[in-house]
């Protein structure tokens, strides 16, 4: 699900870029607004990215252009484990937990 939201995409495609600054305009956040209220377009200086973030882009430039189907998270799982010890060991986890480890982990390499 995540590889398909377009901002997050954006987001990670110009994230190895250090220093860079990105425009986001979402036609969706557009659409949830207030017709009255004008949603202006975010500014977001994207500094050097973090392990997990570099780890989730390579994820997802492989899931989309990938032939063959097959793609395997193993540096993205590594990298969680480094920041969530609990998923080491190949344990049955929650989902919603693993997406909340992974994009607060994200999130604080900002």
């Amino acid at each position: 699900n995540l590889s398909q939201t377009p901002v997050l995409r954006e987001l990670l495609k110009e994230a190895k870029i250090p220093g860079t600054t990105i425009k986001i305009e979402s036609p969706e956040l557009c659409m949830l607004c207030c017709f009255s209220f004008k949603q202006e377009p975010q500014l977001i200086k994207l500094d050097r990215p973090g392990p997990l973030t570099l780890a989730m882009h390579q994820f997802v430039t492989e899931m989309q252009e990938t032939k063959n189907g097959v793609v395997t998270p193993k540096e993205l799982f590594t990298q969680v484990c480094k920041k969530a010890i609990r998923f080491k060991g190949y344990q049955q986890q929650d989902s919603h937990e693993l997406l909340r480890y992974l994009l607060d982990g994200m999130r604080a390499e900002e």
